[in-house]
């Protein structure tokens, strides 16, 4: 799953003996976050072999609304994604105030350096944001055009396994819709938050047994809280898919440590985070 990194304002306030005199504000914010969470957890499915997980990024914007971030976390210590062992996502976009909420119009690309230029996609999106009452509300599309690293190389777990390619090169699309919901509660640091995803794109694996949407389509959800303690915040979450256990050991092997995993990287898990904004 995936953290949204927020913006910070600043302003600096100069005084004279006869009066205090505000100085401009700078026209570009900077703003970012670091972490550690007990498993990461991709559209609910597990990237770390249901291990720990260590994760941080930054953002810089502009007063205009444009934007670019940069986020990253390390994987599944065997070489996930042709031998990396590490996410890059690299984010530019563009945010605008839009009937009370915001309208957030961006790409994502996903990067794993170290592994195989065909490994990376790039995914562009659309976020709407508003409020009803007390709740902070998001909605939004990821569609991902065709590329290889959404393909469908492998056609079955055997030829994976043996790492024979069935069709090499083959390219293929994913959608992702999915919806947020958060509030706080009075008087208090604690905010109960809640999201559902669904996945629709290649049922099979692509290139080093990448996979974006495992079994092709799912369904993902979450329900949890923060507790913020000043620029420090803890998180417990409940993360869950529609995923079999049979249907989560095809990919297996891609997603964990010596491809000896044991248990379902889909199934129900409890999160923990503790991260801390800067």
């Amino acid at each position: 799953m995936r953290y949204i990194l927020a913006c910070a304002a600043f302003s600096v306030l100069a005084a004279s003996p006869a009066m205090a005199q505000e100085e401009p504000t700078s026209p570009i914010t900077v703003s970012g976050s670091v972490g550690i969470v007990s498993d990461y957890r991709f559209r609910g499915v597990s990237q770390s072999d249901e291990k720990l997980a260590i994760q941080g990024g930054f953002t810089v914007s502009h007063e205009s609304g444009l934007y670019v971030a940069t986020w990253g976390s390390n994987l599944s210590g065997w070489g996930t994604f042709g031998g990396s062992n590490m996410e890059l996502d690299l984010v530019a976009g563009y945010k605008m105030p839009l009937a009370g909420g915001a309208l957030d119009i961006g790409a994502t690309w996903y990067m794993y350096p170290g592994g195989f230029d065909n490994t990376d996609f790039i995914e562009p999106y659309v976020k709407l944001s508003g409020t009803a009452g007390p709740l902070n509300l998001l909605a939004g599309v990821a569609y991902a055009p065709k590329q290889e690293a959404l393909g469908n190389w492998y056609l079955n777990g055997t030829s994976a396994a043996a790492g024979v390619y069935d069709v090499p090169g083959d390219k293929n699309d994913n959608l992702y819709l999915w919806g947020d919901a958060s509030a706080g509660v009075p008087n208090t640091g604690l905010t109960v938050k809640g999201h559902i995803g669904y996945s629709n794109g290649n049922s099979g694996l692509g290139p080093f047994a990448t996979s974006v949407a495992p079994t092709g389509e799912y369904w993902d959800w979450m329900v949890g809280a923060d507790y913020a303690l000043g620029p420090v915040t803890l998180g417990v979450a409940y993360v869950d898919t529609d995923i079999s256990k049979g249907e989560s050991a095809y990919l297996q092997p891609s997603f964990s440590k010596g491809q000896d995993g044991t248990g379902s990287i889909a199934d129900a898990t409890i999160l923990f985070s503790v991260t801390a904004a800067f």
